[in-house]
């Protein structure tokens, strides 16, 4: 697994989510209880991570869509 995004930003989360799984890349996002325990501090980022094999073409999508994110 490899990191593609780190954000507190849930909409953004669920949208980058959406458009992986559009082109059949599945997402998994990671601290999603740590964020929600720490209140609404925005202290711990969620993570999107990706697998390996599927990161450099969540990058293109990524990049295409001009969302900033992980380049590994």
């Amino acid at each position: 697994m490899k990191e593609l995004l780190r954000t507190n930003d849930i909409v953004l989360i669920s949208w980058v989510r959406a458009l992986l799984a559009d082109d059949d890349i599945e997402a998994f996002e990671l601290d999603t209880h740590m964020s929600i325990l720490e209140g609404s501090a925005n202290a711990i980022p969620r993570r999107v991570m990706v697998a390996n094999e599927q990161f450099d073409r969540a990058c293109r999508l990524l990049d295409a869509a001009e969302v900033h994110h992980n380049h590994g």
